[in-house]
C-alpha cells in the first residue's frame, strides 16, 4: 500500500477546539453532560511515530457520559501544530499547562483529574511537580523511567537527547525514508502488536495510526522522540516529589513490562498501582475493569 496523503478526519467526537499559544497552535478534544459540576478528566495520548488523541479514545468516550472530558493533540501530533522546531519536554509540558488553564477557564474551577499514557506521563508528572494546585489527581498508565532499580538523576531540565542522530534524521536522504519505513501499514501493525503484546490489536487504532502519519510535518516531532530528546533525565526525581494523589497502572504483556522502580515508589502514601493482565494500554482491552479501578480512585482522590 502507497503512503499517499490522506485528509485527517477528528479521531474523537464531540467538540474539537484549536487554539494558538506561545507554543503554536494546540488542538484539544472535549464533551460531556451539560451542566455537569463534576471534576473535568484530561487525557494525554503517548508518543511514539503515530500517536495523537485516538490513543485514548475509548476512556474519552466512557466518560463523556458522566464528567467533562478532554484529549490532548500533543505538539507535533493530530491536529496540533506539525512544523520544523525543537520538540522538547519543556514544549509539551507547557501545552499541558496551556490546556489545564483553558478547563480551568472554562468550568470555573480551581484543579483537574489528570491521566496520560507512557512517555507522556512525564510531561503530565512535570506539569504537576511545576504547578500542583491544578491537579486533584494523577494517573499514570504504563509510565516511563520506571524500567531500572535506580533512579536517573540528571540536572533539572536536561533530557536524553542525541544531536548528532536528530541531525543524522534531518537530512532529506535519511530521516524521511526512516520514517516511511517506521509507518508503513506493515510497521505499524508489527509495532502495535508488540505494544499489546499480541496479534489481537484494536484494528480502529490502526487505521487511524496509518492515516495521522501521512500528513504533512508528521515525522518532525517523532524525529525528536526517536534521538532522545523527549525523555527527561531527572523525571525520577520529579516522581519521586509529586504531592498529588497517583494512580499507576500497567500491563504484563508486550515491550512495556519491566516495572522494578516501582518498589522503590510503594512507600509512598500517596501513590497506589494497579496491574492489569494486558499489554501497555490496559483500556483498551479491559475497560470495565479499568474504569471499575480507576473510578474508586477518582471518588477517594476528590476533596472531603
Amino acid at each position: 500500500m502507497t503512503q499517499q496523503q490522506m485528509a485527517l478526519t477528528p479521531a474523537l467526537e464531540g467538540e474539537r477546539i484549536v487554539k494558538d499559544t506561545v507554543g503554536g497552535k494546540i488542538s484539544f478534544y472535549t464533551d460531556g453532560p451539560a451542566g455537569s459540576d463534576t471534576t473535568p478528566l484530561l487525557l494525554i495520548h503517548t508518543v511514539n511515530a503515530a500517536a495523537g488523541a485516538h490513543e485514548v479514545k475509548p476512556l474519552y468516550d466512557y466518560y463523556r457520559k458522566t464528567r467533562p472530558v478532554y484529549a490532548l493533540d500533543l505538539p507535533g501530533y493530530g491536529f496540533s501544530e506539525r512544523s520544523d522546531r525543537d520538540y522538547t519536554p519543556r514544549l509539551m509540558t507547557d501545552s499541558i499547562h496551556y490546556l489545564c488553564h483553558e478547563i480551568k477557564q472554562r468550568h470555573n474551577i480551581n484543579n483537574v483529574h489528570a491521566l496520560a499514557v507512557s512517555l507522556s506521563t512525564e510531561f503530565l508528572s512535570r506539569a504537576a511537580y511545576e504547578k500542583p494546585d491544578n491537579f486533584t489527581s494523577l494517573a499514570l498508565v504504563s509510565p516511563t523511567a520506571f524500567n531500572k532499580e535506580y533512579p536517573i538523576n540528571g540536572l533539572p531540565e536536561t533530557n536524553k537527547g542525541m544531536p548528532g542522530f536528530l541531525k543524522l534524521l534531518k537530512k532529506p536522504f535519511f530521516g524521511p525514508p526512516i520514517f516511511r519505513l517506521l509507518v508503513s501499514h506493515k510497521s505499524i501493525r508489527f509495532f502495535l502488536q508488540k505494544t499489546w503484546g499480541s496479534k489481537q490489536i484494536d484494528e480502529t487504532m490502526y487505521e487511524y495510526a496509518c492515516l495521522t502519519t501521512r500528513q504533512p510535518g508528521a515525522y518532525y516531532a517523532p524525529f525528536y522522540f526517536l534521538s532522545g530528546f523527549l525523555f527527561s533525565q531527572d523525571i525520577n526525581q520529579i516522581y519521586e516529589s509529586l504531592k498529588q494523589p497517583v494512580w499507576m497502572s500497567h500491563g504484563v504483556r508486550g515491550d512495556f513490562t519491566n516495572y522494578c522502580w516501582k518498589e522503590k515508589m510503594t512507600h509512598k502514601e500517596n501513590w497506589e498501582f494497579n496491574v492489569f493482565q494486558t499489554g501497555a494500554l490496559p483500556y483498551f482491552e479491559v475497560l470495565e475493569e479499568f474504569t471499575t479501578d480507576y473510578n474508586k480512585f477518582l471518588e477517594n482522590s476528590e476533596p472531603a
